[in-house]
């Protein structure tokens, strides 16, 4: 046996040294394997945040599609778009559903946007009375709802919510640009056909206002249904009154099958006025200027009014084949100061995002110095037009003549007259 210096066996030293080898190795690549490990956790991407929901409820097949449906959708998207895309990280994303104006399922579908789809926001309710229902279950969650294409001042007055803003029009503006301009040229006798629901209620009540107040006369009133195709009892009712003035407290297909079946009656001819109280330039195309011309109405945006709404203009019809209505260039204008307004507040918590977007002014192709009050009121110029004569027009679309343009403090109904619970008086 050879031994050596320290006594021990050669083999037995040998061995120990393959052992003691053998466990360096092992924590040498132990280490490098952990290294590796944390290298390609520190290079990978971080999870991608949730987008960024924002919900329009529409009318998307029945009589108020051509003023929201498909156009409010796109300009919605378009929006989005513009802004860039995503805001705080998140991709943004529009959700839109048909609540086949029926308030119950706008109810339903706004419940479902805010607890199960992750919607942060609604940016439009077509139509009052779905409008009002949303609002409530918007209100229970304190979450942001923007209203461009109903028109009931409900709204923001008994139904005003803290996270709430009425944008494009209501029947205040509506009835006080329209009435207020006709009973001055001496229109001062109205019998009114009113839609009977919440919207026609408080169009016939405001513009019945206008008109007592300025020292003209109410003959009488007649409701008739929603999306009504026959108006020949209604008409002959209007036409029996003598009265000057046949206000249409509707909208969408009912204010055209009314002015169309008028027509047909004669009325026109027989020297009444048709006055419809709410009517979109989408309605006056479906009319056609032979029929539609001479009428005066309000609207809150017309396509042809400067460079930025016919830039804006060009493009959506690249999409949708045809002019933006007001309630579909609002619903463009408001998501951006939506959007800004989660920008700047570095959240979408409602109430930072909400006290932004009404300290900041609106200034973009939809409105100038716009600006929402206390009670979600946004407030704006208003324009009251005339409808051209076919000789008059000299394209498609080229259907109004500007009026008057009435300043925003003077179109919408003054704060102080708010009943909104919210305002301190």
């Amino acid at each position: 046996m050879i031994l050596t210096t320290n006594g021990l066996p050669g083999k037995t030293l040998h061995r120990q040294g393959e052992a003691m080898m053998k466990t360096i190795l092992a924590g040498v690549m132990s280490s490098v394997m952990l290294f590796g490990a944390n290298a390609v956790s520190a290079q990978s991407p971080a999870p991608a945040k949730a987008p960024l929901k924002l919900g329009a409820i529409l009318d998307m097949s029945g009589l108020y599609a051509d003023i929201t449906g498909v156009g409010s959708q796109t300009a919605a998207k378009m929006a989005a778009e513009d802004f860039g895309g995503e805001v705080l990280g998140r991709k943004i994303e529009i959700v839109v559903a048909d609540h086949l104006n029926k308030a119950d399922l706008a109810s339903t579908i706004a419940r479902e946007m805010f607890d199960n789809q992750g919607v942060e926001a609604i940016v439009d309710v077509a139509a009052s009375a779905t409008a009002l229902a949303a609002n409530e279950i918007a209100k229970a969650r304190n979450k942001i709802i923007i209203f461009n294409g109903p028109g009931s001042i409900r709204l923001t007055n008994e139904a005003c919510g803290p996270y709430s803003v009425h944008y494009v029009y209501d029947t205040f503006g509506q009835a006080n640009s329209t009435g207020l301009a006709a009973v001055k040229t001496g229109l001062d006798t109205w019998f009114f056909l009113q839609a009977d629901y919440a919207f026609g209620q408080d169009l016939e009540k405001d513009t019945s206002n206008v008109v007592t107040r300025m020292g003209g006369k109410v003959l009488g009133t007649v409701k008739h249904p929603l999306n009504t195709s026959d108006f020949s009892s209604f008409l002959l009712q209007a036409q029996g009154s003598k009265a000057k003035v046949i206000g249409l407290a509707n909208a969408g297909g009912d204010t055209i099958n009314a002015i169309k079946q008028a027509a047909e009656f004669g009325i026109m001819k027989g020297g009444q006025r048709m006055s419809p109280l709410l009517a979109f330039i989408t309605d006056i195309d479906s009319i056609g200027l032979e029929t539609a011309q001479g009428l005066v109405l309000a609207e809150a945006f017309y396509w042809d009014m400067n460079d930025d709404s016919r830039a804006f203009t060009k493009r959506f019809m690249e999409r949708v084949k045809r002019v933006p209505t007001s309630a579909q260039a609002g619903i463009y204008s408001s998501v951006l100061h939506y959007l800004n307004a989660v920008k700047a507040a570095n959240t979408t918590d409602s109430a930072a995002v909400m006290k932004i977007m009404k300290a900041t002014p609106i200034n973009d192709m939809f409105a100038r110095n716009g600006r929402i009050r206390e009670d979600g009121r946004m407030v704006h110029d208003m324009y009251l037009f005339e409808v051209k004569t076919p000789a008059e027009s000299k394209v498609r679309w080229d259907v109004y003549k500007l009026l008057a343009t009435i300043p925003g403090d003077q179109a919408f109904q003054p704060l102080e007259a708010s009943r909104c619970p919210l305002i301190k008086k």
